[in-house]
């Protein structure tokens, strides 16, 4: 299947969207952050007209705006059955919620999976849509992320609710 990307403007960086067929399979920051993903990007064609990179796009405008809450997007892993299970659980964090890598463990079964699960989490090629930035240290500390940590506390900031934001400035 060909693969075909288009980029949109955000407030944390210029992101490039990549769909292969009737799914969406990777997001990317302008600095090369899900590079290793998609190691020719600059050979995948541009196609801003493609359905699935429109909705995309729509949906993650959304999103920045503060008007969705949680994509509705198909995606494409092909990845292993752990990662993707992984994912698949990254995807059920409620907006504005964090959760441990020792919870998304446990949640698959197994607290002590955490660091594998940590690698998984590291190796999301859908970063935002699946929402690896709402996984954070045991103790509440803001940890790896792919985009930078940066980017990973403008999107926690972004979702936070109003009341908490608000007492953030006191």
């Amino acid at each position: 299947m060909e693969r075909v990307r288009c980029q949109i403007a955000s407030p944390i960086d210029e992101l490039t969207l990549i769909a292969e067929g009737d799914a969406l399979v990777g997001v990317r920051f302008a600095d090369g952050s899900g590079r290793r993903w998609f190691r020719n990007d600059h050979e995948i064609a541009v196609d801003d007209a493609h359905p699935v990179l429109v909705r995309a796009r729509r949906q993650l405008n959304e999103y920045f705006a503060g008007t969705r809450t949680d994509f509705d997007l198909p995606l494409r892993f092909g990845s292993d059955e752990f990662r993707e299970r992984v994912w698949a659980e990254l995807s059920t964090i409620p907006y504005g919620r964090t959760v441990s890598y020792g919870d998304v463990a446990g949640a698959l079964g197994d607290r002590r999976l955490a660091q594998s699960v940590g690698q998984a989490v590291g190796s999301n090629p859908l970063p935002i849509v699946i929402p690896c930035h709402r996984v954070v240290g045991s103790d509440g500390s803001l940890t790896g992320f792919g985009g930078g940590l940066h980017r990973k506390r403008f999107l926690l900031e972004l979702e936070e609710p109003a009341d908490v934001a608000a007492a953030r400035l006191f």
